[in-house]
């Protein structure tokens, strides 16, 4: 066994504690620096037109230093005005002047204004947005599909299981990389930021309410404490994980997941199957990439096919999950087919296809 003690793990987890938070997909908006530039050309917009009106009717304002406004005047009173500054040295004395300022240089200040603090209420908006965004998700959050780690294995699995119809919205992934979670919401995935060994990180991916959980983590020891840590919140979901050492299999399972993939030896036997023949493992190949050529789907027993041999159904059967026993299609103890059977074939891939996920455990006889 290659797997160190809990403490020593522990003590790296401490030492490698990442701040855990929850990402939603983001709304593609503007640049920053586009932001800011439509900002600032529509405030000078609205100073050029206060200036502008203030210097049309000029002779209805007054400046103490020589009683005349002038082009000059007429900016530096609108500056002055719109910033709520008003040292009172030019004033408005006619009666459409203090009516121009009434209706129309008010409403032009609380523009500026608002113009001006864009950007704070923006923020303060957005994270409103986004905090409500969060509670409805959290409430609508049930039966989903929660991902331990998006490298490649998490990915590739993810990518499988929603060719067979998983939404997006129904996919949680978790990992403690801000990049890999920043990839993640990129492709419309909720993403949690954090280290999935601890308890109250899955607890924010809403574990304890998922109908899946795939545990694709770099490292053999951490798969073990992410299955031992999900299995204790949710003891009803199918955890399925990855390990690249095979003698550590069993130890994962031992730990509660329903299934557990060799990723390098899987791979090496795919290897080894393309170079007896080219052909059959670009077929195994195909088989394995759900949603182009062929695929191998789960299926339930319809009425029509009962009391059939399983060879004598229109699709190719290769297996017949019984109970909770996997029997291969000439097993002699298999008889006829029954309609609480579910078959395991192989079909041509049709867009849209959609396969109803097997949530029981099997054991392989």
């Amino acid at each position: 066994m290659k797997l160190p003690g809990h403490d020593a793990i522990a003590r790296q987890a401490d030492e490698h504690l990442v701040t855990h938070r929850v990402e939603l997909p983001k709304k593609v908006v503007d640049r920053p620096i586009r932001q800011v530039t439509k900002r600032v050309l529509l405030a000078l917009l609205v100073l050029v037109a206060t200036a502008f009106i203030v210097y049309v009717d000029h002779d209805g304002y007054n400046d103490n230093s020589d009683g005349a406004v002038d082009l000059l005047d007429a900016f530096y009173y609108a500056t002055v005005t719109l910033s709520t500054t008003g040292y009172g040295d030019i004033t408005p004395v006619s009666d459409a002047a203090r009516l121009t300022n009434i209706f129309v240089i008010t409403p032009l200040r609380v523009l500026f204004l608002i113009i001006l603090v864009g950007t704070t209420l923006e923020v303060l908006t957005e994270r409103t947005r986004d905090e409500w965004r969060l509670n409805r998700w959290r409430s609508a959050l049930r039966d989903h599909t929660v991902v331990v780690g998006f490298g490649t294995k998490g990915r590739s699995a993810i990518q499988t299981v929603c060719a067979t119809g998983l939404k997006k919205e129904q996919v949680v992934v978790v990992d403690p990389s801000s990049k890999v979670i920043d990839a993640a919401t990129a492709e419309g995935y909720a993403g949690v930021l954090g280290d999935a060994t601890r308890s109250d990180v899955l607890r924010r991916a809403e574990v304890h309410r998922a109908r899946q959980i795939i545990i694709a983590t770099q490292r053999d020891d951490t798969a073990v404490l992410v299955t031992l840590t999900a299995r204790q919140l949710n003891r009803g979901a199918k955890i399925v994980a990855a390990v690249r050492e095979e003698e550590n299999a069993p130890l994962l399972q031992q730990s509660g997941a329903d299934a557990v993939i060799t990723s390098a030896s899987a791979a090496g036997r795919l290897l080894g199957l393309s170079v007896l023949s080219p052909a059959a493992g670009m077929v195994m190949e195909d088989l394995i990439q759900q949603g182009s050529g062929l695929d191998m789907v789960e299926r339930p027993v319809i009425k029509a096919e009962v009391g059939k041999k399983p060879r004598e159904t229109e699709d190719l059967v290769v297996s017949v999950v019984r109970g909770h026993r996997v029997l291969g299609y000439d097993d002699p103890s298999l008889g006829t087919l029954q309609l609480t059977d579910r078959l395991i074939t192989i079909i041509r891939a049709t867009p849209g296809a959609q396969v109803a996920p097997d949530v029981r455990p099997l054991r392989q006889d």
